[in-house]
């Protein structure tokens, strides 16, 4: 097996144990769910990376500005 992103481990793991944990119950907008636990934690660890400058964070994370700061008001990481 190749060697696998630790990002990437980190999350099946876990999203693994919380389908495990269910017990048979349906899982439901997992998908949207994964989003936010995750989205939020990278946009602050990113926008603290680049001294909370947008531009900065947007060529970081690979966004449009626009859409950074639309992401960034979305988890009331700004007013």
């Amino acid at each position: 097996m190749p060697n696998k992103n630790p990002i990437a481990v980190c999350v099946q793991t876990h999203l693994q144990t919380y389908l495990d944990d269910l017990k048979g119950t349906a899982p439901n907008d997992v998908y949207q769910m994964v989003l936010n636990v995750v989205e939020k934690p990278l946009l602050e660890v990113v926008m603290h990376h680049a001294k909370q400058n947008q531009s900065l964070a947007a060529q970081y994370l690979g966004l449009n500005r626009n859409t950074l700061h639309k992401k960034l008001r979305q988890y009331h990481l700004i007013k």
